[in-house]
């Protein structure tokens, strides 16, 4: 388990960890990840979908044995969802007790003095991610994913959290996080963030690996994969990226044609097998067509 200061020994800790763990971490990745750990700072990971953004998170929480608490925005959130609500129909049946128990005892008094010290209590808190975090004692990972996708009203919200790890909730007083969590902000850069976030955290970009290395994520995650096929798999790949598509392939979804073309006992990834499996990758039927015609396809 981690201490509350340290979560990784090195760079180089980190690296191996994650790599046992099915993550394939370069230098730059692994340390920054060491570094949001030594230095208690929230790590702000950016760069086009699929890339592993998410996965970090989730593979610093395996492998250190923290909990994984996520935050997932979205065009909307507001902070009964991010942070803590009211259990309102619970407080309303209190309500309609204390009305009977006046009712009943002619003491309107002490109805009122029990519902004003019951109802804004910890028995009526509903925790939500943000607040969830902040309020545990053990490791935690926290991971506000796609937080490029909020209204910018929210991250006002999170500017309290990233800079103090504290909240403040009126009727019971500011809660201060006993143990610091890990916190790992994703965004696919669809509208820039203010600089009052960037500020707070370490960042991280990452892209599409080369070559190399995604045949490398690749054959570790699909140990049966012949070498010669896996090679041809993530050159197609790299050919679909460079086209104008909706939606690029990822690398899990790279990792997924691998297992499919296992699955198929497909010995060589030729026109017929890449226009029989194509939907494994391109999920958008524009893509496809485009695809089809720029590699040649069908001839």
């Amino acid at each position: 388990m981690p201490q509350p200061n340290s979560w990784f020994a090195t760079p180089a800790d980190v690296a191996t960890r994650l790599a046992a763990a099915g993550y394939l971490a370069d230098p730059a990745t692994a340390t920054t990840a060491y570094l949001a750990g030594a230095l208690e700072k929230p790590l702000l990971v950016e760069g086009p979908a699929g890339v592993g953004k998410t996965e970090l998170a989730k593979a610093v929480a395996r492998v250190t044995g923290a909990e994984l608490v996520r935050l997932q925005c979205y065009e909307g959130l507001d902070e009964a969802r991010a942070l803590y609500e009211w259990n309102y129909k619970k407080q309303l049946l209190s309500i309609q007790a204390a009305a009977a128990i006046s009712s009943a005892t002619a003491s309107p008094t002490s109805a009122k003095d029990l519902l004003d010290h019951e109802i804004f209590s910890e028995e009526f808190l509903l925790t939500r991610p943000l607040l969830t975090a902040i309020r545990r004692e053990q490791p935690t990972v926290l991971l506000i994913d796609e937080v490029d996708k909020t209204d910018v009203e929210v991250e006002g919200l999170l500017l309290e959290v990233l800079s103090d790890f504290q909240v403040t909730i009126p009727e019971l007083g500011t809660v201060r996080a006993v143990r610091r969590p890990f916190v790992v902000l994703t965004s696919n850069a669809t509208r820039e963030l203010s600089e009052a976030v960037k500020r707070r955290c370490l960042y991280l970009h990452l892209d599409y690996p080369d070559a190399e290395r995604e045949r490398e994520i690749v054959t570790s995650q699909v140990p049966d994969l012949d070498g010669r096929i896996a090679a041809q798999l993530v050159a197609t790949i790299g050919r679909l990226r460079d086209l104008d598509l909706k939606k690029a392939p990822s690398i899990a979804e790279s990792v997924d044609w691998a297992r499919t073309l296992v699955a198929l006992e497909i010995g060589d990834l030729d026109d017929k097998a890449v226009d029989d499996t194509l939907g494994v990758v391109l999920k958008h039927a524009s893509d496809q067509e485009r695809a089809v015609k720029e590699l040649r396809l069908r001839k």
